[in-house]
């Protein structure tokens, strides 16, 4: 009877461990993910708006230190998570994009020359839009690797210095917002088709590209460019989270808010850095930081990881 107590008693207490243990991997193994998701969040808020491609980092980053989830949730992950850092251009832009102002009167009126300027935001996102509704899962499949992200690094970099070169000394020909014309916005939104095939492009890189070759100054660039990024960004997640149906899991949840909370934060001290930047600075320390990273990617990946 004592010998049926004792291995009851032993049965009992190696269940417990293991169960306890079990229970203390999993959450070491949830906060490991959560704890991945705050970098994956750094990593979006400051190379969204840096022309530096976020989708080619976030690429990277997988290769490096990739997320336990669900290949579905990764491609979901990878564009809505870019809403947090959107949401930090809403936040600090808002008087000028919100079209419904109060008069000295406290009276709401509309600004014809806000909703003027969400008319020339939509016609700009025309061509990704278009594209990117019937090729996304085409793109996906077939550019979205290491090598195509390398080589638009390198090439867009190297672009970045020759118009930063050509324009020194040059007198920019548009120097606000409300300068801009349709064929001019349309212009930056084919620019913008470029960034939205090739990952590595970068979307602030190309279309801020576009707008100073057209003689767009670069305060008018990178201020319209954050613009562009609202409804490209939020039709985007729309048609990732329609896709993947809006069923999460407790821990995918988790991760998407946490990384989406970060990029917000980080996004809102990277984009007032770099408006106040590009008052003083070209933008040829970006291009020679693309090249340097390309040249790495092509390294690492190509010949050593190999």
């Amino acid at each position: 009877m004592k010998n049926i107590e004792q291995l009851s008693t032993c049965t009992v207490t190696k269940f417990l461990e293991k169960h306890f243990s079990n229970m203390f991997q999993e959450r070491i193994s949830i906060m490991l993910e959560i704890l991945k998701a705050v970098v994956y969040g750094i990593v979006e808020g400051i190379t969204e708006w840096l022309p530096v491609s976020s989708t080619g980092h976030m690429i990277l980053l997988e290769e490096i230190m990739p997320m336990k989830v669900s290949e579905e949730f990764w491609n979901m992950f990878l564009v809505v998570v870019q809403l947090g850092a959107i949401l930090a251009v809403v936040l600090l832009f808002w008087n000028r994009i919100f079209p419904l102002q109060r008069n000295r009167r406290r009276q709401i009126r509309i600004d014809w020359n806000i909703m003027s300027l969400w008319g020339k935001i939509l016609v700009a996102c025309i061509p990704a839009a278009i594209v990117g509704v019937l090729f996304d899962d085409w793109l996906e499949e077939h550019l979205y690797n290491f090598w195509v992200v390398a080589v638009m690094l390198i090439a867009v970099g190297i672009i970045f210095i020759l118009v930063e070169n050509r324009n020194r000394g040059v007198r920019p020909m548009i120097r606000t917002t409300d300068e801009l014309d349709y064929k001019v916005v349309l212009l930056i939104g084919l620019f913008q088709l470029v960034a939205a095939v090739f990952p590595g492009t970068s979307r602030s890189g190309a279309t801020i590209i576009g707008a100073l070759m057209i003689g767009v100054s670069r305060t008018v660039a990178a201020e319209f460019t954050f613009y562009l990024a609202i409804p490209v960004m939020f039709g985007a997640s729309f048609l990732k989270l329609l896709k993947f149906g809006f069923t999460f899991t407790g821990i995918e949840i988790g991760i998407l808010l946490t990384g989406m909370v970060v990029s917000f934060l980080v996004s809102i001290v990277v984009i007032r850095f770099l408006m106040g930047y590009i008052k003083k600075h070209d933008f040829k320390v970006f291009g020679w930081y693309r090249i340097a990273l390309g040249a790495m990617v092509l390294l690492y990946f190509g010949v050593i990881a190999a």
